[in-house]
């Protein structure tokens, strides 16, 4: 028994058929069970409310639900299908987006529903890590602690806030479920239990790939608090089993992990950083030096950000650092070993990270609080079985480390509704991650295009050119910012990002492109000789280049060569059958001397076009560019 004392919270274990006594305890525990949990939903709802007034956020927010025709017209056999299928935005989630069509079947594009249906989500996690917690080891206060902090803590206002982070709390919900169901197993090992761990495991797999690592989470498990491993049980508790055993009883979970990496892998090709890009040391060095910084999240929540960006170099100091302290808990875990608890949170925590620490670097930033999810429930166990046994040695009142932690919590849940507020738009969201974070190019980049969808063109414009100047753009969005300049009458500067991606990029695609914008970019400077061989470089390259068709044929009703014109046109058109391109079509028709089959088009255009107006602005203004008369 002293084993019992020492090692807080192990399984407490009742015999209902003893006397009615124990039938009364085992009655009031659930009713206090239940209590406790009702009062943990109640206060995640409480603090989290604010989320009812959040909007989406341009963030994959858009890809993921408002521009997503799959998502949007909600739950339909072909869009299941679609979900199984399809490596969108380079995921393979089904369950994600079927969640997501769910709520567009139920709400719509409302945001609210969407949100509160993270919300939910969260609050359900919550619930199952605290009965989870209490029913493997006994103690419930602890428990309730512990998802108490999981569910108020602020860097998991990301995980909620986010509509398009529907993947984390999902894949959770299902982490957790097939935690429970192994926990249950290993009380009573039974094949029916054992395949519904693998049933759960392949949800979480199919909703984020962010539980792959709940092979290693049972292993731990075995060692406390279920005590399956050879050398930690005491009396009462299942017969022990050796390492390998156990190693080899998580083969089908294994081989479900190595199945679902092959999968992430090729969904990811486009997304996943090469070597050059991001060297292996450089790789090492964000690791050490972001696992030192999600332990200063967990216990300081400050100036938390949607994203932060990777330095293209880190103080060797700092990186020795990191690396001596990460080393030296470990050693003093192992030291301590025989409380358990805190070799199973701490290395919880450090290997349910591994696969987001960078180490296969996808995207640009070098670390996410969506990543602290599921990790920081190590920490926060540890935590708090290492305060309750230092509390039992020093024989502090109950009373007093009960407000402690209430009055944690209460901070906790303040800084979490503050952090949901910075969330409620994209604008407000942009701007406070530039307030937190130094040389954030994503942030600015995000922030333009948040102005832009305002009708805020040069404020955009501002923050486009302040991230490339930050980081240069990859050739694509840099072409997307060069047309944003055309259109802004910024020719010059389009010029000069026209030519930085012809000298990056040798994708034909690309290059066509850059010649048919930067013939735009010198149609507006009225240097049309440059115009027409930029033009033609980009038909070269691409014979359906819709902008160089429409370049050409300006050139040509500059030089008089009706005919040609409208040749051009009519090419431009069948590409791009906009209503600029019509009336352009329509027009040298006309000057071609072909008035019946002007009127015709442009009968046509008038019957079926949505905005007329804003195409004769725009056919006016080529025109106008290409010294030629407007419409």
């Amino acid at each position: 028994m002293g084993k019992q004392r020492r090692d807080v919270g192990l399984r407490i274990r009742y015999k209902p058929t003893e006397s009615p006594s124990a039938i009364d305890m085992l009655q009031s525990r659930a009713s206090r069970v239940f209590i406790l949990g009702l009062l943990l939903v109640l206060a995640t709802l409480g603090f989290y409310n604010p989320i009812v007034h959040n909007h989406f956020i341009d963030f994959d927010d858009a890809s993921y639900i408002l521009n997503n025709p799959h998502v949007v017209s909600g739950l339909t056999w072909a869009n299941v299908k679609w979900a199984f299928t399809t490596s969108r935005d380079g995921n393979w989630h089904p369950l994600t987006w079927l969640s997501h069509a769910f709520d567009c079947q139920l709400f719509g594009l409302n945001p609210i529903g969407h949100h509160y249906m993270n919300l939910l989500l969260h609050v359900v996690n919550g619930v199952l890590l605290f009965l989870l917690l209490n029913r493997a080891t006994g103690f419930t206060w602890g428990s309730l602690l512990v998802a108490a902090l999981f569910a108020l803590h602020p860097v998991n206002v990301e995980s909620v806030a986010w509509a398009a982070e529907r993947k984390n709390v999902l894949s959770m919900l299902f982490f957790l479920l097939a935690l429970h169901v192994y926990d249950r197993y290993t009380r009573a090992p039974r094949l029916p239990l054992y395949l519904l761990v693998i049933v759960f495991y392949g949800l979480g797999l199919m909703a984020k790939p962010q539980v792959i690592t709940l092979p290693f989470v049972l292993l731990l498990w075995d060692y406390w608090p279920a005590r399956r491993m050879a050398g930690t049980g005491f009396q009462g508790s299942p017969p022990p089993r050796s390492f390998a055993y156990l190693v080899l009883e998580k083969l089908p979970l294994l081989i479900l992990a190595a199945v679902d990496s092959h999968i992430t892998m090729r969904a990811q090709r486009g997304g996943v950083q090469s070597l050059v890009d991001v060297p292996v040391a450089l790789r090492l060095q964000n690791a050490v030096i972001c696992y030192l910084r999600y332990i200063g999240e967990a216990f300081w929540p400050s100036h938390l950000a949607p994203l932060y960006p990777r330095p293209l170099s880190f103080p060797a100091w700092q990186v020795a650092g990191a690396l001596a302290l990460l080393l030296s808990v470990s050693a003093v875990v192992l030291h301590w070993r025989e409380r358990r608890y805190l070799v199973v949170g701490w290395f919880w925590f450090l290997g349910t990270l591994i696969p987001m620490i960078g180490l296969i670097t996808v995207g640009e930033q070098s670390m996410a609080d969506r990543y602290a999810y599921i990790s920081f429930i190590g920490l926060f166990v540890a935590a708090v079985w290492g305060l309750a046994a230092i509390a039992g040695k020093h024989r502090i009142p109950r009373v007093g480390w009960a407000g402690a932690a209430l009055f944690a919590l209460v901070v906790l849940g303040c800084l979490t509704r503050r952090q949901l507020a910075y969330w409620h738009d994209s604008e407000t969201l942009w701007r406070y991650t530039l307030s937190v974070t130094e040389g954030n190019y994503v942030a600015h980049n995000n922030l333009g295009v948040a102005l832009a969808g305002q009708g805020r063109a040069n404020d955009a414009l501002l923050e486009y050119r302040t991230g490339n100047a930050l980081h240069r753009y990859k050739p694509l969005p840099l072409l997307g910012l060069a047309l944003y300049e055309l259109q802004l009458g910024h020719p010059e500067q389009a010029m000069e990002d026209c030519k930085a991606v012809l000298h990056d990029s040798p994708d034909p695609a690309l290059q066509s492109s850059a010649w048919g914008e930067l013939g735009q970019a010198y149609l507006g400077l009225h240097q049309y000789d440059q115009a027409a061989a930029s033009y033609r470089t980009a038909l070269q390259l691409n014979p359906k280049d819709s902008g160089a068709l429409v370049g050409t044929g300006l050139m040509a009703l500059r030089g008089g060569q009706f005919e040609l014109a409208v040749g051009q046109f009519f090419s431009a058109v069948k590409v791009d059958s906009s209503e600029t391109n019509m009336l352009l079509f329509s027009h040298a028709l006309r000057l071609a001397g072909r008035e019946a089959e002007a009127d015709s088009a442009l009968a046509q255009l008038q019957r079926d076009s949505s905005d007329l107006g804003r195409a004769q602005f725009e056919a006016a203004q080529l025109l106008k560019f290409a010294g030629l008369k407007p419409l």
